[in-house]
């Protein structure tokens, strides 16, 4: 069995704790928080929660631990500290810093003989491995990704961090217009302003300024400063009865051209329609929780990406069984 360590617990904790039970190979030791671990309901009986601060008695009890806080502010710091202690596993998600974070996850990781899996989901994630398989095997064309319509964890939290926020959400909706250009194989050059808008939904404290906050939002780097941003300011009953779910979806293309003169045209697309996106990558962190443990006891340590995991290492089958699948 292996041993799973849940680390903060909000949506994509209790998403965790929930794939861990449709994992006969897995079981969960315990949550750590860093609220008062007596106010933690979890979703299923019996759960230890213990604090944050207790993490390293668990050294030897856990052979994973699913990081499961924010990469604006969370992740940066949890992850290399832990995989001082752990074999972990994360879902950070800001592209434009994953080399960064690669780095200081992986010197702490090789200095402690552990194995670390960054930025685990489906973008990045399984959505990486589609543009990495599709421009392989397609060299000469373009790429594509349009995010949404849906709810994005990462950019709701960031948002939320903004003093004045109480709750937010946020969606990332695709230009119809540009996909339609994409499937059609017109090869459009695209902008990131042309590709997405955002919609953002703001409960703001009694009090805030909320001019100040929407202008936060719009120049957030790596988040919002590229893109046409709409900011509305809403109840918090308001966005609990109408943003209460966390739906996603998304959609790679690939077009490419093949033949002597290139005159044959090939579309390669891969979409994901999510009921619940932190459940969804959930059960991703827990298929990349099986692959660095694998890791790990082949004696592996140091950070990988979803790009350097054998397929074959997220799965509780063995090698023999895996044929069927060829």
């Amino acid at each position: 069995m292996i041993r799973i360590g849940i680390y903060g617990y909000g949506n994509l904790g209790r998403g965790i704790e929930c794939a861990v039970q449709q994992n006969s190979d897995m079981t969960l030791v315990a949550v750590f928080t860093r609220r008062d671990p007596s106010t933690i309901k979890t979703v299923f009986s019996g759960v230890d929660v213990v604090s944050a601060g207790s993490v390293a008695d668990y050294a030897d009890k856990i052979d994973v631990m699913i990081l499961c806080g924010g990469s604006a502010t969370d992740l940066p710091v949890q992850t290399p500290e832990l995989a001082k202690l752990f074999n972990v596993v994360d879902s950070f998600d800001t592209h434009a810093r994953i080399p960064e974070h690669f780095a200081n996850v992986d010197k702490e990781a090789k200095a402690s003989g552990k194995t670390a899996i960054i930025s685990v989901g489906w973008d990045p994630g399984l959505f990486s491995l589609n543009r990495l398989y599709a421009e392989s095997i397609l060299p000469e064309g373009n790429s594509y990704t349009f995010w949404g319509k849906g709810i994005s964890q990462g950019h709701s939290d960031a948002i939320r961090r903004i003093d004045g926020v109480v709750d937010a959400r946020q969606y990332t909706v695709p230009v119809p217009a540009a996909v339609e250009s994409v499937r059609n194989g017109e090869n459009p050059e695209l902008t990131t302003r042309m590709k997405h808008t955002r919609e953002c939904y703001v409960v703001a404290a009694e009090g805030a300024d909320k001019a100040r906050i929407e202008q936060e939002i719009k120049t957030m780097p790596n988040y919002f400063a590229d893109y046409d941003t709409t900011v509305t300011f809403i109840s918090q009953e308001e966005l609990l009865e109408k943003h209460g779910g966390l739906p996603h979806q998304g959609i790679v293309l690939r077009s490419g051209s093949t033949g002597a003169n290139k005159e044959n045209t090939h579309i390669i697309e891969y979409s994901l329609k999510l009921d619940s996106n932190p459940e969804f990558t959930s059960s991703a962190l827990i298929a990349y929780a099986r692959a660095a443990y694998k890791l790990n006891q082949k004696g592996d340590s140091g950070c990988k990406s979803v790009l350097d995991i054998p397929p074959s290492m997220l799965s509780r089958k063995s090698n023999e069984e895996l044929f069927s699948y060829l």
